[in-house]
């Protein structure tokens, strides 16, 4: 996935949102978002325990609620309990999920502007039809991946 800004634009970013809700911006949650960065898709917790070792499992959960609660990172719900955590969209680009209800991989899409274009078509008729005020979307798809076919 593709960003427009620079790691280090993200990492100013994330550190202004930390200090307006009055936290830091600790070893701890740098080595999240770097892990978040480094690999531009969904990480589930041991993804993230592995590639920021450092980081002990309960204080990641906290960091990333912390993360999350911030705007900065969001859950993607993936097959049962699991849930997998990625930077939020402002951060990276807009995109939906290809989720296999097999294994539980989650798949990053960068839809084509075309298939954007329909989508919130659909949404402005909805808001029409419902009086719902659509601010945006996500698009989880499930099913299986080449590997679980």
């Amino acid at each position: 996935m593709t960003s427009d800004f620079s790691d280090t634009h993200v990492h100013d970013l994330v550190d202004i949102r930390l200090r307006q809700a009055q936290l830091r911006y600790t070893k701890g949650r740098r080595a999240i978002v770097e892990a978040l960065l480094r690999h531009g898709r969904p990480l589930g917790i041991s993804e993230i325990e592995d590639d920021a070792p450092d980081v002990p499992r309960s204080s990641a959960y906290r960091h990333l609620a912390d993360l999350q609660e911030i705007g900065v990172v969001r859950a993607v719900s993936a097959t049962g309990d699991f849930t997998l955590f990625e930077l939020s969209e402002d951060l990276t680009e807009h995109h939906h999920h290809l989720v296999c209800i097999a294994c539980g991989k989650v798949a990053d899409v960068t839809p084509t502007p075309a298939f954007e274009l329909v989508v919130n078509e659909m949404m402005a008729a909805l808001s029409a039809q419902t009086g719902f005020d659509v601010l945006s979307h996500t698009l989880d798809v499930s099913g299986h991946c080449r590997d679980c076919r």
